[in-house]
């Protein structure tokens, strides 16, 4: 019987590994902190970078793909899970806490072991969810597809920290004393950004890295041809999220969103792909569907729990790819800068929601500012001595944006007032909305309330709460009405039961500003009387922002007696 068991356990794996092998490999190339701007295969001004440029003249090159979010771990987060991070519950960068992912739902590459692929990870992983133990095979600075069994297929992610953002923490001599490959002279400076010889310099710096990124590119993919598995194995090239200059990386523009894609697929898997080699493709992607790709291309089933849709292989026709125009992204916290933004672009039209509008993207994040660039902008705003478009990232925004990205690449134009445009936004607003409502999307509560009461089940915990977070996001939609047909609902929030409605009420007046002028008396005994927190704190902001009352008491106090840190 014991010899039986074992011979009958040999012939499955013998079947799992020889079924495996009749599968492609599949390797992602990652580079960090990388948008898509800053390569000549995309921008005539990027650098050159011969080895992805020779992937592209083999492969396809995806000209709409974008990372869900502009920060490492919310991105990588929603990579591995293939999930939406604000209805999963990681759209927080650093996390409080890690939460578990959806009953019956796992990190995707578990689905490729049990098909019977070896699964590495060189080396980052960065999740904002439980891993699980049956993810990789091998994940450390050391993974390799080389400790796969002979013949067995894999797939195997190789990063590479060559472009990130830690690259440009670079000192006033290092820059006297570095002069870069790229000549600071040809770059472009982006019209929000000012033109200084350091923001010349910084732009140069970063393209000379790509350059280095590359070559190291090279060296893996020479790797995998004298390896022998070449032939066999399809190619991810992209970059983990947006680029590092600032307003990039950390804040929900293209900048930040818009990534680099390549797939290139041997000639013994061309018909996994919709398109022959050397095209360019048009299909919005998201990170959100490149798991589903993946198990899709492996021929592994997808699970109905996953968000993401895959854009390759089998039952992927050139029809329906031609009908996703759309991608879905997202901000929340970025260390300590706090931030609440959702974005829809659709086709060439870029709808951003800012649910906290006075939130300024310049707020400190530590971080950021070790870069002498940011700190340059802070102090030529400060000096009075910048443009309006550069002065931009310094002030109080709308709270909905609408920018036509063909004409406007930089996204310095705000159409959201022009009647010209009035559809197109109706039309973004809806479906962005919808979007939320449908999810449901965690963030109308705020993180401390969700720590403590939400990261059990996140996912069963917004399904529990959808009808009071569409709720919410009713009234967070207030801020974009005017405010004499607001005025009546913004009451009717100030005076619920629901400490959360009251919440948005205020955040809502917080967006009007002065406008909102009709709820200072009722503000302030809410700052006084209010038996929630985060609802004092609330009517405190709108009164420092408006200056109708001075915060600085209250939040001493409130920090002094709260007992959750």
């Amino acid at each position: 019987m014991k010899n039986s068991l074992l011979l009958t356990l040999l012939i499955a794996l013998t079947g799992l590994v020889a079924s495996a092998a009749d599968r492609p490999n599949i390797v992602w190339i990652v580079s960090e902190d990388n948008g898509a701007t800053h390569l000549r295969l995309y921008n005539p001004q990027g650098a050159p970078t011969p080895n992805i440029e020779s992937l592209a003249a083999e492969g396809i090159t995806f000209d709409h793909a974008f990372s869900n979010a502009p920060v490492c771990s919310v991105a990588r987060s929603t990579l591995i899970s293939s999930s939406y991070a604000p209805r999963i519950g990681v759209q927080f960068h650093r996390r409080s806490a890690l939460v578990p992912l959806p009953q019956n739902h796992r990190m995707f590459p578990s689905y490729l072991r049990d098909a019977g692929y070896y699964t590495s990870n060189n080396s980052k992983e960065d999740y904002n969810a439980f891993k699980g133990p049956d993810v990789w095979d091998e994940s450390s600075n050391k993974a390799s597809y080389r400790n796969r069994e002979q013949g067995q297929s894999f797939f195997h992610v190789q990063n590479f920290g060559t472009t990130h953002e830690g690259q440009l923490f670079f000192t006033a001599e290092q820059m006297a004393n570095e002069p870069t490959q790229t000549d600071p002279a040809t770059v472009r400076v982006p019209d929000y950004l000012p033109d200084t010889p350091l923001f010349r310099y910084t732009v140069a710096r970063y393209l000379d890295l790509q350059m280095k990124m590359d070559a190291e590119v090279g060296k893996f993919i020479a790797q995998l041809e004298a390896d022998g598995v070449l032939d066999n194995t399809i190619i991810f090239y992209y970059g983990d999220h947006g680029g590092i200059m600032p307003r990039s990386k950390g804040y929900a523009y293209e900048t930040g969103l818009h990534i680099p894609l390549v797939v290139r697929a041997p000639a013994k898997w061309q018909h996994l792909v919709h398109k022959q080699p050397s095209t360019r493709d048009d299909t919005f992607v998201g990170f959100v569907d490149f798991g589903a790709t993946v198990l899709n291309l492996a021929g592994v089933d997808v699970p109905d729990a996953f968000d993401g849709r895959p854009f390759l292989g089998r039952g992927v026709h050139t029809l329906l790819l031609a009908e996703r125009n759309e991608v879905f992204g997202y901000a929340d916290r970025f260390d300590e800068k706090t931030d609440f933004v959702r974005t829809l672009r659709r086709d060439n039209f870029k709808y951003m929601r800012n649910y906290t509008p006075f939130t300024v993207d310049m707020l400190q994040n530590n971080y950021r500012y070790r870069q002498l660039a940011y700190r340059e902008w802070r102090r030529l705003y400060r000096a009075g001595e910048l443009t309006p478009e550069q002065a931009q990232f310094f002030e109080p925004r709308a709270p909905e944006a609408l920018y036509d990205i063909s004409k406007d690449p930089d996204e310095i134009n705000n159409l959201a007032d022009d009647p010209a445009y009035r559809e197109i936004l109706n039309n973004l607003r809806w479906r962005l909305t919808t979007r939320l409502k449908d999810m449901p999307d965690l963030s109308f509560y705020p993180e401390s309330i969700l720590t403590t009461t939400a990261w059990q089940n996140p996912t069963q915990f917004g399904q529990n709460h959808q009808a009071e977070i569409a709720q919410l996001i009713d009234i967070a939609n207030l801020a974009v009405q005017p405010f004499a047909k607001a005025q009546p609902k913004i009451a009717a929030a100030l005076s619920s039961t629901n400490p959360w409605e009251r919440y948005w009420g205020l955040i809502v007046c917080s967006s009007f500003a002065e406008e909102a002028s009709d709820f200072y008396v009722r503000a302030s005994h809410i700052a006084k009387t209010d038996d929630t927190t985060h609802v004092r704190v609330r009517a405190a902001e709108f009164l420092g922002i408006t200056g109708a009352g001075d915060p600085v008491p209250l939040l001493h106090q409130e920090l002094a007696e709260s007992t959750d840190s």
